[in-house]
């Protein structure tokens, strides 16, 4: 098996402080799901516009 390099993993943009953030092992099947880089960042996310 091959070793992957983080610069190899999908990336995403946080939805509330706008930082990248790669793919990790514990979101493998919701990856599609996943907005916030931390638990901090899905605390404090932005209400939506209206």
């Amino acid at each position: 098996m091959k070793t992957r390099r983080k610069r190899d993993l999908p990336q995403k943009i946080c939805a509330t402080c706008g930082r990248p953030f790669a793919w990790r092992k514990k979101w493998e099947k919701v990856w599609d799901e996943v907005r916030y880089c931390s638990k901090k960042c899905s605390g404090q996310r932005k209400p939506p516009a209206t």
